[in-house]
């Protein structure tokens, strides 16, 4: 009786020891799982991939006011969630350190509907598009990608053009006003 009694406890202890062993294999595997999926995975912010850390505004109405508040021009990006031509511009854009920290310096917006503002589509509404507007709320036709029929149209090899437009936003705003 005594040996039937040892031996149900010795059973009893290897399947607590074994049940114990799965559980805290499956909470490690569940931990690493966890880390690898929050692993600086930041929510869907106003940047909407364009720029994590930056400073978005919610409406072109908010990037007016604050354009003028604190006297700084606003850069507007039209873009579609689906595009590839727009997706590939923002990939590009969200990478470029020089292109992030520039654009520090300005209102930023995108946009993935239309305003109903004209003056934001001067020669028609494509994606994607970028245009500058300064504080006195005057949106900048001279300063324009590389197309002659989409004037306001990037592509991702024309981060350079983009830089120095930005760049132009800026000179000009401190030497007109």
């Amino acid at each position: 009786m005594e040996k039937s009694l040892v031996s149900v406890l010795l059973l009893i202890v290897a399947v607590a020891h074994t049940l114990a062993k799965d559980a805290t294999t499956k909470d490690e595997k569940r931990d690493t799982k966890e880390a690898r999926d929050t692993k600086i995975k930041l929510p869907q912010t106003l940047s909407r991939g364009w720029g994590d850390y930056l400073i978005w505004t919610q409406t072109y109405e908010e990037a007016l006011h604050k354009a003028k508040t604190n006297n700084k021009p606003i850069m507007i990006i039209h873009h579609l969630e689906d595009c590839p031509h727009s997706q590939a511009l923002k990939k590009v854009f969200s990478e470029n350190k020089e292109v992030q920290k520039l654009a520090e310096k300005f209102v930023l917006i995108n946009l993935v509907y239309e305003t109903t503002d004209k003056h934001l589509s001067p020669d028609g509404q494509y994606v994607p598009r970028i245009l500058f507007v300064d504080p006195s709320l005057t949106v900048r036709a001279d300063i324009t990608g590389r197309y002659s029929n989409r004037l306001y149209a990037y592509e991702p090899s024309d981060l350079s053009l983009l830089y120095s437009n930005m760049q132009k936003a800026l000179k000009l705003l401190k030497t007109e006003l």
